[in-house]
């Protein structure tokens, strides 16, 4: 994840503490029954089902946000009636959740910008004009995952590595003949291991924190189970490739005659994203990486696409103020240039800012819905559960992963699903003699990669809306973002059986 808290004057603390308190739950509010507990997401799944059904691919321009405010209803609905639960405790659940995600939609914005501008100044088109002549369809996947872990891995951020080497990788696979979906789910593996284990992820320092595990002993502990996952994708992709070795040869002429007969490709254009990744290395906060790398992408747009800005701009002539209207235009609205090819055109297409209002709007009715299902302590109670089911480590590890991505489909949030996570199990692995590291691992390996495979999470409908491919169409080829959970179960089978075996010896 892109560090939200960067601008903040605090920004470990600040965020830690106000998120800390959504996993409290207050004293004076009972506790539904679990069967109670379940109404409002049987209400959500079912709206769901018939939004899908009657908007299908639309489903995310509104019929999605008001399946999540129906849901809020029943749920407030329910605890205020049934439970007498105070109107007060739903304000401050909902303004709580909203507030932790407030510089979040603020980088929505900035990565709408930047997308846009990378685009028709010439930087993205530069990567993928070159990019298709290097690039061979049968190792794409597998490259395209690991160039994507290598970056994400220096910048700590997957939302930056997706928005920046992610779009231009997809219209390289585009262009090989790749589908989108493949294509994101190499790109969203590759981002979110950097995100999972890079020391200078958000994600990374917040699980290491609640549990109270040393940074690096939670990532060297992470290890054991994210590289047999990773190397598992890597395998899987490389197998894939040589199922594409073909598909591309047509596409590639044509992509790169639409793209040279339209921008004037140069290597100069690549200025700009060397000096956004030095701002990055030199962890400069997002909000303000996102900007300059929008306003310096202006003026190379300026200096090497002007005739691209007057096309926006529809102007006649070469006046300065018209390249002025056509960069404003292209940071806040939907942007077409005709390159003579249809799919290249579809490629090349922006949206600006106005591109993420719909996630955005998403993303603030998510929050009410997970910040009324924790004030309500209806999560408490579905996770309680869990909890009192637990039989033995496995068990344990398997109730903490099951914990997590039911905190990632309710509370829409994953630095709030890490909070709830690592809270409510820190005494129960405590009691049960199990290490602290255990649960930074297990949470990181529940939570932060499988964020992304949720359609109304802020990760799965930002990721959703940079790269053009809904979250249901790459869920299926994310395969290290569901691969990591299971692993995570897995060694820790294993170790209990060795430790059990020694012990017998």
């Amino acid at each position: 994840m892109i560090q939200p808290s960067d601008s903040k004057p605090e920004p470990r603390t600040t965020s830690s503490e106000r998120l800390g308190s959504l996993s409290h739950t207050d004293e004076s509010v009972r506790c539904p029954h679990p069967f109670v507990s379940l109404i409002p997401i049987v209400v959500l799944v079912a709206m769901m089902a018939l939004t899908i059904s009657l908007f299908g691919g639309d489903a995310l321009g509104g019929g999605t946000q008001v399946s999540l405010l129906v849901a809020t209803a029943v749920c407030i609905m329910i605890s205020m009636w049934g439970y007498h639960t105070p109107w007060k405790s739903f304000e401050r659940g909902i303004t709580d959740t909203i507030a932790s995600s407030a510089i979040s939609l603020c980088i929505l914005l900035m990565i709408g910008m930047m997308s846009a501008t990378w685009m028709l100044s010439g930087i993205v088109p530069t990567m993928i004009y070159y990019g298709v002549q290097i690039m061979s369809p049968t190792f794409f996947l597998a490259a395209t995952c690991a160039i994507c872990a290598v970056v994400s891995v220096m910048t700590g951020s997957s939302w930056t590595t997706i928005a920046t080497i992610g779009v231009a990788l997809i219209g390289i696979g585009t262009a090989l003949g790749i589908p989108e979906c493949w294509s994101a789910g190499a790109i969203i593996s590759g981002a979110y291991f950097g995100d999972k284990i890079s020391p200078l992820s958000d994600t990374t320092v917040l699980a290491s924190t609640v549990a109270d595990v040393n940074l690096f002993t939670h990532i060297k502990y992470m290890l054991r189970t994210t590289t047999p996952s990773m190397t598992i994708t890597l395998i899987i992709f490389l197998v894939s490739g040589f199922f594409f070795t073909n598909g591309g040869s047509v596409h590639i002429s044509e992509y790169t005659e639409g793209l040279g007969h339209t921008f004037n490709i140069s290597i100069l254009t690549l200025i700009v994203p060397v000096i956004t990744g030095i701002m990055i290395a030199r962890k400069v906060p997002s909000l303000i990486t996102l900007f300059a790398s929008s306003m310096m992408a202006v003026v190379m747009a300026m200096i090497m696409q002007p005739d691209v800005l007057l096309t926006v701009a529809e102007a006649d002539g070469t006046d300065f103020a018209m390249l002025v209207k056509g960069a404003f235009i292209t940071l806040f609205t939907s942007t077409g240039v005709d390159t003579g090819a249809a799919a290249v055109n579809s490629l090349v297409s922006t949206s600006g800012m106005a591109g993420m209002m719909d996630t955005i709007w998403l993303i603030l009715c998510a929050m009410c819905f997970g910040g009324s299902m924790v004030a309500s302590s209806m999560l408490h109670s579905l996770t309680s559960v869990l909890i009192r089911s637990i039989r033995g480590t496995v068990g344990l590890v398997s109730s903490t992963v099951a914990t997590g991505l039911m905190a990632n489909l309710l509370t829409c949030d994953q630095y709030i699903s890490i909070i709830i996570t690592g809270s409510m199990y820190k005494d129960v692995y405590s009691k049960k003699g199990c290490e602290s590291r255990l649960l930074s691992r297990t949470t990181e390996d529940a939570v932060t990669v499988t964020s992304v495979l949720v359609p109304w999470n802020s990760c799965g409908m930002t990721q959703s809306t940079v790269l053009g491919v809904s979250t249901l169409s790459y869920m299926p080829f994310c395969f290290f973002n569901y691969i990591s959970p299971i692993m995570s179960i897995i060694v820790t089978s294993i170790m209990v059986k060795t430790s059990k075996t020694d012990k017998h010896e």
